[in-house]
């Protein structure tokens, strides 16, 4: 017996009833998106591996997939860097995979912005939706392949495009009809923090021990951080900065008394207040709140940085993004400073089954199914949804001239509200019968006008 095929782990199926639900929660963003000025764009699945490594830290580095190069993969690789591979993991990976999945959109983007950076009318605002890849241990909520639906303003320092990303994060989950509570900090606080503990030098190992707090407790942060080398003395200074509260303003005042004395820290502080003035005269519904512990493990956000949670929901963050200062510095293209935000349209899609929130047409494709009695009927029938579909009306016939019985049975399985009946008693007649499955209503409509009334 052949074995049962399988997918691999950390990748799902989309069969119809899932796919209608997505393509309601990618067209919704996308509507929110274009509304707000932005182009779409798409990049390769793979990318050249030199592009991605190196952009997202070392964690980020392991959870690349690589792609074999064709024929023979070792040639061209010195034994003494296979004798080592611990210690050469990325120059042999070069070596043997030249390309790799992408791990976000974000990098391929700076990547095409610098390419093509002589057709590009800066600042630029596009937005993506495509899938993207990363070699992590599946759980809920965390996938190998998941879609990211991102949009971006680049070549733009104003923080305008901040306060622009937090409107869009409110419309998007307004229209999805998610409760949120959206998380922010800046890349310079947490910099300043570094400063002021006296291990700006440990930014990064500090910031990446931190983003963790939420999902691993301030014992086990303080014991990375301690394994990385910070000082104890420094841990301690640590704390009661982690643990500040009060509203968003007064969390800045006391923070600005703390980290005084770092230039880059008091610039951070300074445009949170901005970018929270802004919000707050506009007067957003949005729970916003300034989190310390927020980080953003990706080494290329430079300063202010989101991330977005379902209230009534479990999972990992929906919505995340910040901003980058020279994120295209690295592909030859310095000072072109850009921000952006990216919803996890899997997680969302998670959320919305979990809370039930589809709106019931959103799961009609098919709205009137016309019954099938035969070759003689056929042909009124197939007019009649000739008209249909120019109105616009989605409407199909059961291809076979089954008991009627067995069609209605398709219609209740397929969740179609309509069923349209012309028979030989119709024909004559020149009418349709009309019956609405939810209610089992009945009624006779001219074929003349049948598309109008429908409508």
């Amino acid at each position: 017996m052949a074995q049962k095929p399988s997918i691999p782990k950390g990748t799902r199926d989309f069969g119809p009833d899932e796919m209608i639900k997505r393509t309601y929660i990618f067209d919704t963003i996308k509507s929110v998106f274009r509304t707000y000025g932005f182009l779409p764009l798409e990049t390769p699945a793979m990318e050249n591996l030199s592009t991605l490594l190196g952009k997202y830290g070392d964690e980020g580095d392991k959870l690349l997939f690589k792609i074999l190069n064709s024929g023979d993969f070792l040639s061209g690789v010195a034994p003494e860097t296979l004798q080592d591979a611990d210690a050469n993991r990325n120059a042999l990976s070069v070596k043997m995979c030249e390309k790799g999945l992408r791990y976000d959109l974000t990098v391929p983007f700076a990547r095409y912005v610098v390419q093509h950076q002589n057709e590009i009318s800066f600042p630029f605002r596009r937005y993506q939706i495509q899938p993207v890849w990363r070699a992590d241990r599946p759980q809920k909520g965390r996938y190998r392949e998941f879609f990211q639906c991102d949009v971006d303003i680049i070549g733009s320092r104003s923080l305008l495009n901040e306060v622009e990303l937090i409107e869009i994060v409110a419309a998007v989950f307004k229209k999805l009809g998610i409760r949120i509570a959206l998380k922010m900090n800046n890349r310079k606080i947490l910099y300043g923090i570094a400063e002021t503990i006296g291990h700006a030098d440990k930014m990064t190992d500090i910031t990446v021990a931190i983003d963790k707090l939420e999902k691993i407790g301030i014992e086990a942060v303080n014991e990375e951080l301690l394994s990385k080398g910070i000082s104890e003395q420094a841990v301690a200074a640590l704390q009661p900065i982690l643990s500040l509260n009060g509203t968003n303003r007064e969390k800045l005042r006391q923070l600005r008394a703390v980290i005084g004395g770092s230039e880059t820290g008091i610039a951070g502080i300074d445009e949170m207040e901005t970018i929270f003035g802004y919000v707050e005269a506009l007067g957003t519904e949005l729970d916003i709140e300034l989190d310390l512990s927020l980080a953003r493990g990706l080494n290329y956000y430079t300063g202010a940085i989101f991330e977005v949670k379902a209230k009534d929901f479990a999972i990992g963050s929906i919505c995340g993004g910040g901003r980058y200062d020279d994120l295209t510095g690295i592909f030859g293209m310095p000072g072109m400073s850009g921000v952006g935000i990216s919803f996890g349209a899997d997680r969302i899609y998670d959320v919305m089954c979990g809370l039930c929130l589809y709106p019931e047409e959103a799961g009609v494709t098919t709205r009137v199914l016309f019954l099938n009695f035969g070759e003689t009927e056929q042909p009124a029938a197939l007019r009649a949804m000739k008209q249909l579909r120019a109105a616009g009306i989605p409407c199909e016939m059961y291809p076979d001239a089954a008991k009627m019985k067995k069609q209605m049975e398709y219609a209740n399985r397929r969740a179609i509200p309509l069923v349209v009946i012309i028979g030989s008693d119709e024909l004559a007649a020149g009418n349709a019968t009309v019956k609405n499955m939810a209610t089992g209503e009945q009624q006779a409509v001219p074929l003349a006008e049948l598309a109008a009334r429908l409508q």
